[in-house]
C-alpha cells in the first residue's frame, strides 16, 4: 500500500510509505486524520494551504459487497469545517486494486492553471489539461476522456462550477457506465479540486496488482455471509433494488416528515407524480434501469437509469433527496422536469441537495415562484454560464439567502438541510445540529429508527431517545464510512447481529488483524473526536451546533410539532468526546 503526495505549486508526484499511524485507517478514517494533521484550521477552504485528500475504503477493490464507495476531505468552502464527502462510482474500486491507500494534493499552480492527473501501476502524472475541456460539463469531459484513453477508465472531474470555485461545487465520479452520475458533492469539494488547478483524475487500473490479501480463503467466506446478511434484508434485499431511494417518497409523505414548500409542511399533494413507484413506472415504460449498481461488486442496486420520453437516455443516480429537494421542497409535482434539473447539476458539477435548498430559499425570496419547475431549470443553468446570478445560486442556500434578503434559511454549518423534517423526525433533527458536516443526513441516519423500525423503534414526534440515538448512529456511521460499504449496509448491520461480525472478519482476513466489535466502535469515537477537534479549532462552538431558530418555533403541520430539542440536549451529543 502507497499513499501519493502532488505538489500543485511545484508541479511534482512524490510516493511515501505509509505511517505506522495510517496503517489501520481507510476512507473517512483516513481522510480525516490526514485534514486534522496537516492542513490549518483556519486556513482559506480555496487557498493554497488547504489539502484535499482522496482515499478509498479500507475494502475497496475486493469482493467485499457494495464496498466501491470514495472518501475525500478536505476543509470545506461551504462550512469552514473539515469535510468528508463521500460517493460511488468506479474510483474507490480501482485505487484500491492499484494499492492505493491515499492521494494528497497539496499547494496551488499560477491562477488559472489546470492539469489532469493520470493514476495508473506505474504510478500518478500530471499532464496539462487540453483547451478544449476547460469550461465543459462533465459529460463532456468523461465522454472526451474516455474516448481517447478506453470505455474503462474511471474519471473523477469538476464542471463550471469547480472552475468557479462556487461553494456548492461535486467531484463527479464516473458510474459503471462512464456517466458523472456519482459526485462527492457535500461541502464544496469540487471547488477545492479547481482552487487545486485540477481539471479532472484519470484511474486506469489496467495491470493493477489487486487488493492487499492477507488470507483470501477466510475473506472469501466471511464476505459471501456478508453478501447474504444484506439480500435476505427485507429494505437491502428488496426494498432498495425495486424501487431505489425513492422509495422512501411516500414513506416520509404518510409519516409527516417530508419537507415541503421551503419546509413549511410535511406532506406534498403531489407526492404520488415523484414516488419511487411512480418512477419505477416510468423507468419500466421508457426501457430505463431500475435496478443498477452505482458502483461494481454492488449487491443492493438501487441506483436506476432514467431515460426521457423518447427514451434516450437523461440521467442516473436518482437519489429520494435530489427528487424531494426539486420536488417537494419546491413544489414542483412534475418528474420529467426534475429528472433535467438532476442531469443539470450533475453535468456542471453542484450538490443536488444544496442546490435544492437553495431553489427553495430562491423561491422563499421571490426570485420565482414555488411550483416553477422552469424558473428552477433556468436559475440551475445559469450557474453554467458564471453569471453573477448563477455565481450567487451556484454559492449555496445560506449565501444565497443572504444576497436576496430572507432568514427563512435551513441550514446548519451553512449547508442545507435534506429531506427529512426535524421536528417530524427528531433523530435526524439531532444529527443535523450536531454532526461535524454540518447538515448531513448520511452522518446518523435515525430514519433507521424514526420511521423504518430498522434497529429498534424510536418515536419521531417525542424527544425522549433522540440524542442516544443519534450519537450512536454517527458513531457507527463514521466506521462504516471507513470501511468503503455503502451507508445502507446499516439497515442490515443494525438488524442482524451476525452482519457486524461478518465485516469484522472480512478486516481480520484481508490484513491479518485481530479486530474486535469494541474496536469498531472506538474507531468511530475516535474520527468523531479528531473532526470535532479540528472544528473547535477553526472556532466552533456548541453554539454552531444548533437548527435555525424556526423549526423551534414553527409547528409542523400534519402533526404540528416542533423541534424541542434544547440546546443543553443536544450537547449531550458529544459531551464524553469533549
Amino acid at each position: 500500500m502507497k499513499i501519493y503526495r502532488v505538489n500543485m505549486t511545484e508541479g511534482k508526484v512524490s510516493e511515501e510509505e505509509v505511517k505506522e499511524e495510517y496503517a489501520a485507517l481507510g476512507g473517512r478514517g483516513l481522510t480525516s486524520q490526514i485534514i486534522a494533521d496537516e492542513v490549518d484550521p483556519n486556513c482559506n477552504p480555496i487557498g493554497e494551504k488547504n489539502k484535499l485528500v482522496i482515499a478509498p475504503g479500507l475494502l475497496s477493490g475486493t469482493m467485499a459487497p457494495s464496498s466501491g464507495r470514495l472518501s475525500v476531505g478536505t476543509k470545506s468552502p461551504l462550512t469552514e469545517g473539515i469535510k468528508e464527502s463521500n460517493a460511488g462510482g468506479t474510483a474507490a474500486q480501482k485505487l484500491g486494486k492499484l494499492q492505493i491507500k491515499a492521494i494528497i494534493i497539496e499547494g496551488q499552480p499560477e491562477e488559472g492553471q489546470f492539469y489532469v492527473l493520470k493514476v495508473n501501476k506505474d504510478g500518478l502524472a500530471l499532464e496539462d489539461v487540453s483547451d478544449d475541456l476547460m469550461g465543459q460539463g462533465n459529460y463532456e469531459v468523461m465522454e472526451s476522456i474516455q474516448g481517447q484513453l478506453g470505455e474503462d477508465v474511471c474519471v473523477m472531474s469538476i464542471g463550471q462550477a469547480g472552475e468557479y470555485k462556487l461553494q456548492a461545487a461535486s467531484i463527479a465520479v464516473s458510474d459503471p457506465e462512464g456517466h458523472p452520475t456519482r459526485h462527492c458533492g457535500r461541502g464544496g469539494t469540487g471547488a477545492v479540486m479547481g482552487a487545486k488547478g485540477i481539471k479532472a483524475i484519470v484511474i486506469d487500473d489496467d495491470g493493477a496488482p489487486g487488493p492487499y490479501m492477507d488470507n483470501r480463503d477466510e475473506f472469501i467466506e466471511a464476505a459471501r455471509d456478508f453478501t447474504q446478511s444484506l439480500l435476505n434484508h427485507p429494505v437491502c434485499g428488496e426494498g432498495l433494488p425495486a424501487y431505489g431511494t425513492a422509495v422512501l417518497i411516500n414513506i416520509l409523505n404518510e409519516s409527516g416528515g417530508l419537507p415541503t414548500k421551503n419546509f413549511r409542511k410535511g406532506r406534498f399533494e403531489g407526492a404520488d407524480k415523484i414516488s419511487g413507484e411512480e418512477v419505477a413506472d416510468i423507468i419500466k415504460e421508457r426501457s430505463g434501469k431500475n435496478t443498477h449498481g452505482c458502483h461494481p461488486g454492488c449487491v443492493m442496486q438501487c441506483s436506476q437509469v432514467y431515460n426521457d420520453k423518447d427514451g434516450d437516455y437523461l440521467t442516473a443516480g436518482f437519489e429520494y433527496e435530489t427528487i424531494w429537494g426539486f420536488g417537494a421542497n419546491a413544489e414542483v409535482d412534475d418528474i420529467d422536469a426534475i429528472a433535467q434539473m438532476d442531469r443539470i447539476c450533475d453535468d456542471i458539477g453542484v450538490d443536488t441537495i444544496e442546490m435544492a435548498v437553495t431553489i427553495g430559499v430562491a423561491m422563499e425570496a421571490g426570485v420565482i415562484e414555488f411550483g416553477d419547475p422552469e424558473g428552477a431549470i433556468d436559475l440551475l443553468k445559469e450557474i453554467g454560464k458564471g453569471t453573477p446570478l448563477g455565481r450567487i445560486i451556484g454559492n449555496g442556500a445560506g449565501f444565497t439567502g443572504k444576497a436576496f434578503g430572507t432568514d427563512r434559511v435551513p441550514v446548519v454549518k451553512n449547508q442545507g438541510i435534506p429531506a427529512y423534517d426535524p421536528r417530524a423526525v427528531k433523530g435526524q433533527g439531532v444529527t443535523y445540529a450536531t454532526s461535524t458536516m454540518g447538515a448531513d443526513h448520511t452522518a446518523g441516519y435515525a430514519v433507521t429508527s424514526n420511521i423504518l423500525d430498522i434497529g429498534g423503534t424510536v418515536d419521531p414526534l417525542s424527544k425522549e431517545g433522540q440524542v442516544d440515538l443519534s450519537r450512536d448512529l454517527q458513531v457507527a456511521t463514521a466506521s462504516v464510512d471507513s470501511t468503503g460499504l455503502c451507508v445502507f449496509a446499516a439497515f442490515a448491520i443494525l438488524d442482524n447481529d451476525k452482519a457486524l461480525p461478518q465485516v469484522v472478519d472480512m478486516l481480520n482476513a484481508q490484513y491479518g488483524l485481530e479486530l474486535e466489535l469494541g474496536d469498531v466502535f472506538d474507531l468511530g469515537k475516535s474520527i468523531l473526536k479528531t473532526e470535532r477537534d479540528f472544528n473547535k479549532r477553526a472556532g466552533f462552538t456548541n453554539a454552531d451546533d444548533r437548527l435555525p431558530k424556526f423549526f423551534e418555533e414553527e409547528a409542523v403541520p400534519p402533526h404540528n410539532v416542533k423541534f424541542d430539542i434544547t440546546g443543553e440536549e443536544l450537547d449531550e451529543v458529544y459531551g464524553e468526546l469533549d
